[in-house]
């Protein structure tokens, strides 16, 4: 196992021992000497931009050159960010600077409660522009649209001079996928997928992919059964350190009235923990990943999932050292191919063709609504409090531990929303505001995209509706809640069933000749007119929440 100092790997021989930041463990506080001076290179380094081969410092001299960090409130004010996601983001930059301090890097870092914090990420760089007055501002490209324009707008109004660098952290950068996709119809995450493994050579024999086969999602969408999930492995949780309870005491006391809950939080803040929940995910439940990656149990938050997404997004982990241990446990017979590839398809696949749509449709895709959704998030996302089994399960997990996989946020919390109606902006800032691994080239895409189809289609073919049967199928959650899922109608009749048949009636029009929804409308034309006045009677009534 690597040392923590292996953060700084990139940078650690180059430099001296001067430091303008000292970090006390005991206390998990700061004390700052901010030193004015006329600096070579300003470096900034955001919070989910948390690697030590970032390219931000390829030229790094400690002798002349000042790495900049900043907790800004707006961050965690913009939406509502829960206390979970805040404390993730503040505990890794921390530890990240103090590293950084460790191995002789001068690093000016403004926290939170600094009486002297501005509040925003442009203003507190504006500021730090003038007290070390750099030849050039390095500046590693941002993960949020919004923030690279504000902050290259604020370093313009200064005068000096941007060096904004390409992100190295991914498998294709922004400049590639769009060649990619120059040209093409349709961009299928399929295709982009394939053309992945390929150019890196991931679970590839020669030519051809490894097993035989490009994809095994047959294998890999199966339920648990009466059974349930028996025993399973539990993560590798993270005891907080004296620099992540102070960060916790922090969002407490400035966040307290923010959702979700800090009693059980224990994420992989630095380098070496989340190395540590990479080799327990490869080692202990990697093997069973693939054949029941879809499925849910009651009470059961992490299944055999990787718990690895936030410590990617911060880009403590690199993807290509994921997929390689992943593709060594199979080439070494420790898991099946399924498996294997399909966790290779979340990093390389669904993770990366997320970016690039962003980055491609980016400012305007943020406000895609095709389907004119209207209506108000309901009110108990935020709380949990509700009768629905499935939603109460996943909403309360994620306020408890800003965690839900794939599924659960795309078929439960996900489906609801859209089969609602909600305003898919509304949707957007509740998942960006709630989960542990939430950054916006990510989350926005598989929000807006996949979940609520609010693109009409550019990075989905068809919305992903269901009613109440596929939860049934995938979980237990049905057997302890009142609704039954295969109803459509009467006081029993489950609201996912009652406003998948309304949303069908509702875009009826627009789906009737769609080669995937077709047949689904042609089932809705045979609904008797009685059934279809009652489907849209009870579907309002959820709507004002009278049900559910």
């Amino acid at each position: 196992m690597r040392s923590h100092h292996d953060v700084a790997e990139g940078v650690g021989q180059k430099l001296g021992r001067r430091a303008l930041l000292q970090w006390h463990v005991s206390s998990g506080t700061f004390e700052a000497r901010l030193v004015s001076g006329d600096a070579r290179q300003l470096i900034v380094v955001l919070g989910d931009q948390l690697n030590h081969n970032s390219a931000a410092f390829d030229d790094v001299d400690p002798q002349q050159d000042v790495v900049w960090m900043a907790e800004v409130a707006e961050e965690s004010k913009k939406v509502w960010v829960s206390k979970p996601r805040i404390a993730v983001f503040l505990a890794a930059m921390r530890h990240f600077a103090g590293q950084l301090r460790g191995v002789g890097l001068t690093v000016d870092y403004r926290a939170m409660d600094d009486p002297d914090n501005n509040g925003t990420l442009a203003t507190e760089l504006i500021a730090a522009i003038g007290r070390h007055r750099p030849q050039l501002v390095v500046l590693v490209e941002p993960g949020e649209w919004q923030v690279r324009e504000s902050l290259r707008a604020a370093v313009s109004s200064t005068g000096v001079r941007l060096d904004e660098r390409v992100d190295r952290h991914f498998l294709c950068s922004t400049d590639e996928f769009a060649r990619y996709a120059d040209g093409r119809r349709s961009l299928i995450m399929e295709t982009f997928y394939r053309s992945q493994r390929r150019t890196h050579g991931i679970l590839m024999d020669g030519d051809s992919p490894a097993g035989g086969a490009w994809n095994f999602d047959s294998e890999n969408r199966r339920s648990f059964g009466a059974k349930g999930p028996g025993l399973v492995a539990p993560p590798a949780f993270c005891e907080p350190d004296p620099i992540t309870r102070a960060v916790i005491e922090l969002v407490e006391e400035h966040f307290g009235e923010h959702p979700g809950s800090l009693d059980r939080f224990a994420w992989p803040v630095t380098r070496t923990d989340a190395l540590i929940a990479l080799d327990c995910f490869i080692e202990q439940r990697l093997a069973d990943f693939g054949r029941w990656q879809d499925a849910m149990w009651s009470n059961e938050p992490w299944l055999y999932h990787s718990l690895i997404s936030a410590a990617l997004n911060l880009k403590l982990l690199d993807p290509r050292e994921v997929v390689e241990r992943v593709e060594e446990a199979w080439r070494a017979g420790r898991v099946p191919i399924e498996a294997a590839e399909g966790y290779v398809r979340q990093v390389i696949g669904w993770r990366e063709y997320a970016r690039g749509i962003y980055w491609l449709t980016m400012p305007d895709y943020a406000n895609g609504n095709a389907l004119g959704a209207a209506e108000k998030l309901p009110d108990w996302y935020w709380t949990g409090d509700t009768e629905l089994a499935c939603l109460r399960d996943a909403i309360t997990q994620t306020l408890d531990y800003g965690y839900a996989h794939h599924i659960q946020r795309l078929m439960v919390t996900g489906l609801y929303a859209q089969l609602l109606g909600v305003d898919p902006r509304q949707v957007h800032e509740w998942y960006l505001a709630v989960y542990v691994d939430a950054v916006e080239w990510v989350e926005l895409p598989n929000v807006l995209g996949m979940s609520q189809f609010a693109d009409g289609g550019y990075m989905a073919s068809k919305p992903y509706v269901a009613t109440g049967k596929y939860i049934d199928r995938m979980s237990n959650h049905c057997g302890s809640c009142r609704f039954r899922p295969d109803l459509r109608v009467g006081d029993d009749a489950c609201p996912f069933t009652t406003l998948y048949w309304d949303f069908l009636a509702r875009h009826e029009d627009r789906f009737a000749r769609h080669p995937r929804m077709a047949l689904q409308v042609k089932n809705l034309a045979r609904l008797p007119e009685h059934e279809r006045s009652e489907i849209a009677h009870r579907a309002a009534s959820i709507r004002r929440g009278e049900i559910g």
